[in-house]
């Protein structure tokens, strides 16, 4: 049974994993550093950890499997949850991929430079309707695709 882990703090689209959730009858585990609001669920799951560095992400990194689809913008947590099996899916509702997370994680790691040397650079466009869109329907197909055994 697929279950859904997700990295909730600054998530844009909580409210679409829970209609996804729960149309395919799959549990969600909200994962945060402060008390979020969530469904009174019994498929609904919350998680609240310690507000230290990257503890959300290291709850998420040791519950994800094979099992799993987690949602994340964080590349680094991407990274860590694809080591340990787990599909991953951004909130624009671009997957994170064994074959694309290498390259992902080299940007970041640029563009941290740039940052610390003083460039000024943009951040990610504003989310969109389509990111939403997007998000619904790589959402729906990993989850069909895990109950029926597929990766």
């Amino acid at each position: 049974m697929p279950r859904i882990l997700v990295d909730a703090d600054a998530c844009p689209v909580k409210d679409e994993i829970y209609k996804v959730a729960f149309r395919h009858e799959v549990p969600v585990t909200i994962v945060s550093n402060s008390h979020l609001r969530v469904p009174a669920h019994p498929l609904i799951d919350r998680i609240v950890v310690s507000d230290g560095f990257d503890a959300a992400d290291d709850w998420i990194a040791e519950h994800a499997d094979a099992g799993t689809v987690v949602v994340t913008a964080d590349i680094l947590l991407a990274d860590r949850c694809i080591k340990a099996g787990a599909q991953v899916i951004g909130s624009n509702g671009k997957p994170f991929t064994a074959n694309s997370i290498g390259s992902a994680v080299a940007t970041r790691a640029i563009m941290a430079d740039l940052r610390a040397g003083g460039d000024v650079i943009g951040g990610p466009p504003p989310f969109s309707r389509t990111d939403k869109s997007r998000f619904l329907q790589a959402l729906d197909e990993v989850l069909v695709r895990l109950k029926r055994g597929g990766r």
